[in-house]
């Protein structure tokens, strides 16, 4: 389901029960300090930038909150239609797709930094991010997330 947030779908509950008990199974902690019953609207309105996309041969993502269609300057259709390797610039892909590999051997990895790309151009460094395998009940993998509330504007190359 790749319907926008909102009230009417608990602002896509699901998907946030998926990315956080996978970040708690994996990580032994919580993504979010919120005890509240809105857990679906508690992430998608969180300050912090989380992110998640399928298991395709070409992973799209699924999930985007509100901190990461800003950043990314996308809408929430345009986001769940993206392919995630053009979150990073093509001469970047060929490491992010080390990271995915990594995270899918390791089941996440903490403190990851890179260098991402906006719908714009715009070009930001990430720091301290989380990646982390999501697991459905049956502890198979659905996709992969990310977590991460440092960034930073990093110039063009010349």
């Amino acid at each position: 389901d790749r319907a926008r947030p909102s009230p009417a779908n608990a602002f896509q509950l699901a998907h946030a029960r998926l990315l956080l008990d996978s970040h708690r199974a994996l990580l032994k902690r919580d993504l979010l300090e919120s005890s509240s019953m809105e857990i679906g609207r508690a992430l998608y309105e969180a300050p912090m930038v989380v992110l998640a996309h399928d298991t395709a041969a070409d992973p799209v993502f699924f999930y985007g909150n509100l901190a990461a269609q800003h950043l990314f300057e996308l809408s929430w259709n345009e986001l769940v239609q993206l392919p995630s390797r053009f979150s990073a610039e093509p001469v970047a892909r060929d490491e992010r797709q080390r990271l995915l590999d990594l995270v899918s051997s390791q089941g996440f990895i903490d403190n990851y930094s890179g260098v991402r790309i906006a719908k714009s151009g715009r070009r930001f460094l990430i720091k301290q991010a989380t990646v982390w395998n999501l697991i459905g009940n049956d502890g198979q993998v659905l996709g992969q997330a990310a977590a991460f509330d440092y960034w930073a504007p990093v110039a063009s190359p010349e």
